[in-house]
């Protein structure tokens, strides 16, 4: 089956807050690849960064479609595809590992030393390359919806996270950020059966986190937020585990007053490219306190995400505040950055 049209309609970066709605090609697919027709792209916080910033050092070259979190169903399949045809409903990841390099061999696809990316959910279409056919393209089940399964590029990343952190059932674990990311990881660790401590800086967060199951909350704006977390925990020793997901140099410190003896703190949130911040080193040596980070996910946890999705492991509705059409992309981006309640919106086509 070939697409009849040669034009489509897609958001174009060309800069720092600067996307435009143009027509431009459809891509053409070739031997292994899949074109996608969108029928849900979500917005991201990553997304939002490179709108503010105008490229993405990885992903990004301006002028370029972008977005990567998305779901729709199979236009088109080039020569040698078996496992998909026209009609499907299907889930893709935004990346795809070679495998065969240092990283891919130690079971570390996430750290992949060519790490191949795709860009351009906000679009009608997307051309799924071979590599992420083959490893990363998912069939939907009849129950999940496309808004639902554009989640499973995020929760991919934070199933991750809670795994390589070990957090089990009992432990206490301070949450700090309570954006999208920050909400999927209040509720799979309480489907872990641990105790949550939710500290965020907007009310609407903090109530979301309560119905998402928190045990207490915290107003992260407050400048005792460090000890009101002390109180909470047993002892006023502090939380088993703490996961930063903000990515600033203010949460990241505030974390390590967060953290017990012998804890562990994951550092989720990235920080801007050439960020420092001042080590506490009698703490961290005498205290032994382990540090974590958490990049992008595996093709295991893509799977893993798409069946916690089916499974009703997380509330993709409560994630998800607002639908809008690609014409008003623009618009979208900029009340996200002024931070009006929104988590993510669904873009679409």
């Amino acid at each position: 089956m070939k697409v009849s049209r040669e034009k489509m309609t897609a958001a174009v970066l060309y800069g720092k807050r600067d996307v435009r709605i143009e027509q431009i090609p459809v891509p053409r697919v070739g031997p292994g690849e899949v074109l996608v027709r969108i029928k849900a792209a979500l917005t991201c916080g990553t997304d939002l960064k490179v709108y503010r910033q105008g490229f993405h050092a990885r992903m990004i070259v301006p002028p370029s479609v972008f977005g990567h979190e998305l779901a729709g169903v199979v236009e088109e399949v080039g020569d040698g595809v078996k496992s998909f045809a026209p009609g499907m409903r299907v889930v893709s990841a935004n990346s795809g590992p070679c495998n065969q390099c240092f990283f891919c061999e130690r079971h570390l696809a996430n750290l992949c030393e060519d790490l191949q990316f795709i860009n351009g959910a906000y679009a009608e279409y997307i051309r799924i390359p071979e590599r992420i056919v083959r490893q990363n393209l998912l069939i939907l089940p009849d129950s999940v919806s496309f808004h639902e399964a554009a989640l499973v590029e995020p929760l991919a990343c934070v199933l991750r996270a809670v795994e390589e952190t070990g957090i089990v059932e009992g432990d206490t674990v301070v949450v700090i950020g309570l954006g999208p990311i920050g909400l999927m990881f209040v509720q799979l660790l309480k489907q872990l059966g641990a105790t949550v401590i939710a500290a965020g800086k907007r009310e609407y967060q903090l109530r979301m986190a309560e119905m998402m199951g928190a045990d207490h909350t915290v107003d992260a704006t407050h400048s005792n937020v460090v000890e009101q977390v002390r109180k909470i925990t047993n002892g006023r020793r502090g939380a088993d585990f703490v996961i930063e997901a903000v990515g600033s140099t203010e949460t990241w410190q505030k974390a390590m007053g967060m953290v017990r003896r012998g804890g562990t703190i994951n550092l989720f949130g990235g920080c801007p490219s050439g960020t420092h911040i001042p080590l506490d080193t009698t703490l961290i040596h005498y205290s032994e306190i382990t540090f974590k980070a958490s990049f992008h996910h595996t093709p295991r946890h893509i799977r893993e995400a798409l069946e916690a999705i089916h499974r009703g492991m997380i509330q993709p509705w409560s994630l998800i505040t607002g639908e809008e059409r690609l014409a008003s992309l623009r618009d979208v981006l900029e009340r996200l950055l002024v931070r009006n309640g929104d988590l993510k919106i669904a873009i679409i086509p």
